[in-house]
């Protein structure tokens, strides 16, 4: 039997029509978690679901699935990702994963197809963290990572909690969290780094997800004037959070390999050019394909905030915003990905996701992997965010492939 071919202009399409909704001027997407325009997007997805004839559930933390028959009443393979996005997003990022799903659907559909396994599409709540923390927080739900009553009392910056816009929005479902329960998991994504276009390749095969440790820190000084304050007998909350931020880049250059470090939010407080910072408010990420190596910098990371609040005689406390294992895929699906990769003549290479992904979360409970393809420049969370339509269409391809392959497999 020919293998049936992705419509790739009605995929390039759909994402421009989900890019729509919640489009910032210039290009690019704002689609926070449960705000009205991800209610919208939300919308327009299950209308395309319902199109295919997909029967659509959505539990408890929003988590949208739709399913497709097959010829046996056994677990479906499922693939999916998010449509939520961060405040300056791009069209891609999730959406893709979503999308190429549904295009997955409709190209069998129309081929006349019908798999042995049933085949779900999945679009994951606050994937993304922008609003809610943790990320990936509807399929860490779904796989019983996190209790379902935590998550829906979390709150956002404003003090809005996740149980209240779920209800708003219409998206509190009554579906069971974590059915169905699902055979295997594959998620497409585009790379968000800029790997395979530096190496002229077309296909990633995704072999794990590198661990995340997330970390708030809070540092109290004292306030006093800039210019009658010595400086040795300053409390500067700002020079200890600029300390660590530097000393974070280091950690990162002495430890080589894989290990990552950001500071990516900082506040101070009173942020006037003419006080000494009294308060400061920072973010460290740390992130390495190594788990005893991650836990190591982390280790680190607490040592040297101490030592630098000590020496500048402030007070220092953090707390937890994220923290998740490396995550080793399942061997038997990347390897099905690698041979479907090979069979389509595809270049690629195995490479670890430098990103979190819900897939992470799936491989808890089912073989999972992931496919990615290219991002122009290594752009990604930025209105910017490109990927070639041809690369579209192959990793869509490619993924259509190991569906088929899965879905039909004897065992």
């Amino acid at each position: 039997m020919t293998t049936p071919q992705i419509n790739g202009q009605r995929l390039l399409d759909s994402l421009h029509a989900l890019g729509q909704i919640g489009a910032l001027p210039g290009g690019g997407v704002n689609r926070l978690a449960l705000t009205d325009a991800d209610r919208a997007g939300r919308d327009w997805t299950v209308a395309r679901m319902r199109e295919l004839g997909m029967q659509v559930t959505v539990d408890a933390i929003g988590n949208i699935v739709g399913t497709f028959p097959g010829t046996e009443d056994l677990p479906p393979v499922m693939v999916g990702s998010h449509i939520d996005t961060v405040r300056t997003g791009g069209l891609y990022d999730g959406n893709y994963g979503v999308l190429a799903g549904l295009e997955v659907i409709a190209t069998l559909r129309e081929a006349g197809v019908q798999t042995r396994r049933p085949l779900a599409v999945a679009v994951f709540t606050n994937e993304e963290g922008a609003r809610f923390q943790p990320d990936m927080m509807g399929s860490l739900v779904y796989v019983g990572g996190l209790a379902l009553q935590d998550a829906l009392a979390t709150c956002d910056a404003d003090g809005v909690s996740v149980q209240a816009e779920l209800q708003r929005i219409g998206y509190q479902g009554t579906a069971p969290v974590g059915a169905p329960v699902v055979d295997s998991y594959v998620e497409l994504h585009i790379e968000q780094g800029p790997v395979l276009e530096q190496c002229g390749l077309q296909i990633g095969v995704v072999e794990g997800v590198q661990g995340i440790s997330w970390t708030e820190f809070t540092v109290v000084g004292q306030s006093n004037h800039a210019g009658t304050t010595p400086m040795a007998l300053r409390h500067d909350a700002a020079l200890v959070a600029a300390q660590v931020a530097v000393f974070v880049r280091s950690l990162s250059a002495r430890m080589g390999g894989r290990q990552l470090a950001t500071v990516g939010a900082v506040r101070l407080s009173p942020n006037l050019v003419n006080v000494i910072a009294n308060k400061a408010v920072f973010t460290v990420d740390l992130r390495n394909t190594d788990g005893a190596a991650l836990a190591q910098a982390e280790r680190d990371l607490h040592a040297y905030a101490e030592q630098a609040a000590q020496a500048e005689g402030v007070c220092i406390t953090s707390r937890a915003l994220a923290r998740f294992e490396p995550v080793a895929f399942d061997p038997m699906v990347v390897n099905l990905v690698e041979q479907q990769t090979q069979a389509l003549g595809a270049s690629y290479q195995r490479m670890p996701s430098g990103a979190g992904h819900d897939a992470q979360m799936l491989a808890r409970i089912c073989p999972s992997a992931m496919i990615f393809v290219p991002s122009v420049g290594g752009l990604s969370h930025n209105v910017r965010e490109h990927t070639e339509p041809a690369d579209l269409q192959r990793g869509a391809q490619v993924l259509l492939q190991v569906v088929l392959a899965l879905a039909n497999r004897p065992n």
